[in-house]
C-alpha cells in the first residue's frame, strides 16, 4: 500500500473524522522502541569511551607552583580548576594548599582536580609614624594590628620631644600582621657642646657656610649642573639632618650651579602652609618634569608652619605635596 493509500484510509474518510485507536497504538510503539535503542546506544557509546580511559593515580601537588601543578596534572592527562584561595603565612603566596581528589587516589584520564591556593599571610600596610607623637604612633599600629619594637631616642633640632622621627618598616609597605614596627623618638634638642647637622636643603650655600664657621666643622660644597635650582642654592646634604657632627666630620653639601643669565629667568614660588591643628607633619614636595620626578623638599614641620620653595619655569610641569604620605595637592606650573 503507498504513501497515499495509507494517507486516505486513516486520514480522508468521510464519515469518521478521527485517528483509529489502533493506528495510535501501532505508531506509539515504533516511537517508544526507537526511544528506547537510542538510549542504551548512548549509554553504551559513553561508558565505553569512559571505560576505555586509562586509570592513572593523581599525583601530589602539594607546595608546588600554580604553574608547576598545572604541568605535573598534564603529564598524567588530568586537567585542574581553581577551587579558591585562603590565608596561609607557613605556605608562599600561589603555593597549592589542598586537592581533590587526594594525592594516590586512582581516576581516569581526564578527571579534573581542584586546588585551593595559598595567598599568603594576611597583609597590611604600615602607617605614617613620622612626626606623631609616641602614645598616637602606638595606638595607629595596634588599629592595623602590628606591634610597637625598640624606641630608641635621638636629639632633634626640628622636632618636639617624644615625636616619632623614623620607622622600619618605612610607611606604606605591604607587611603580615603582627608584624613588628621599629621607631626613634625625639629627645628633644642637644644639650650644650653637642654639634647636630641642620636642615640646610633649599637654603642658601651662605647660611651654611655662616653656620659652619660658628660651629668650628668644615664643609665640602659640591656641584651640580644640571638642577633646574637657582644658583647657590642647597639641593642635597651628607650627613642627614640631626646627625650628631664634629670638627672631624665630614661635611659634604650638594649646591645648584644653575646659569642662566641676570634678570631673565622667571622663578614658580611654592608656599604651603601646615594646618594649625594637630601634631608636627611630614611634609614631602615633588616637581614632576619631562625629565622624571625631583624631590623638593621632605622634612618635619609644626603646625601653623609654612614652607616657601622657589623653582624656575621649565624645571617642572606639576608640582605634587604630600602630608604624611597622602597627596594632598596638586598644582600646576604655570
Amino acid at each position: 500500500m503507498g504513501f497515499k493509500e495509507f494517507y486516505q484510509r486513516h486520514f480522508s474518510s468521510t464519515d469518521e473524522k478521527i485517528i483509529s485507536p489502533g493506528f495510535v497504538l501501532r505508531v506509539g510503539g515504533v516511537g517508544f522502541a526507537l526511544f528506547i535503542l537510542t538510549y542504551f546506544l548512548f549509554s553504551w557509546t559513553m561508558e565505553t569511551v569512559i571505560h576505555n580511559r586509562k586509570e592513572v593515580i593523581v599525583p601530589d601537588i602539594s607546595g608546588k607552583s600554580s604553574i608547576n601543578a598545572l604541568r605535573v596534572l598534564s603529564e598524567n592527562n588530568l586537567a585542574m580548576k581553581i577551587g579558591g584561595y585562603e590565608f596561609n603565612e607557613a605556605v608562599p603566596i600561589g603555593t597549592v594548599l589542598r586537592q581533590m581528589p587526594g594525592a594516590g587516589s586512582t581516576v581516569r584520564e581526564g578527571k579534573i582536580v581542584r586546588v585551593v591556593f595559598s595567598q599568603g599571610g594576611e597583609s597590611v600596610f604600615t602607617p605614617n609614624l613620622i612626626g606623631l607623637p609616641l602614645r598616637k604612633a602606638e595606638l595607629l599600629l595596634r588599629q592595623r594590628q602590628l606591634v610597637l619594637g625598640e624606641v630608641p631616642e635621638a636629639y632633634s633640632l626640628k622636632a618636639e620631644k617624644g615625636t616619632v622621627l623614623s620607622q622600619d618598616p618605612k610607611p606604606e609597605l605591604s607587611v603580615s600582621k603582627n608584624t613588628m614596627v621599629q621607631v626613634v623618638v625625639s629627645n628633644g634638642p642637644p644639650p650644650a657642646g653637642i654639634i647636630m647637622m641642620p636642615d640646610f636643603r633649599q637654603k642658601k650655600s651662605d647660611e651654611a657656610q655662616q653656620w659652619a664657621a660658628q660651629s668650628g666643622v668644615s664643609l665640602k660644597l659640591t656641584e651640580d649642573l644640571n638642577s633646574f635650582f637657582s644658583g647657590g642654592t642647597i639641593i642635597d646634604q651628607d650627613p642627614p639632618p640631626d646627625t650628631v657632627v664634629s670638627a672631624e666630620s665630614k661635611i659634604t653639601l650638594t649646591v645648584s650651579s644653575r646659569k642662566s643669565a641676570a634678570g631673565t629667568e622667571r622663578e614658580f614660588r611654592v608656599h604651603y602652609e601646615v594646618s594649625q591643628s594637630g601634631s608636627q607633619r611630614h611634609i614631602r614636595v615633588v616637581a614632576l618634569g619631562k625629565s622624571g620626578d625631583r624631590e623638593i623638599f621632605n622634612g618635619l614641620r609644626d603646625p601653623g608652619s609654612k614652607i616657601d620653595l622657589s623653582i624656575p619655569y621649565g624645571g617642572a610641569e606639576k608640582i605634587r605635596i604630600f602630608v604624611n604620605g597622602i597627596l594632598v595637592e596638586e598644582r600646576p606650573v604655570k
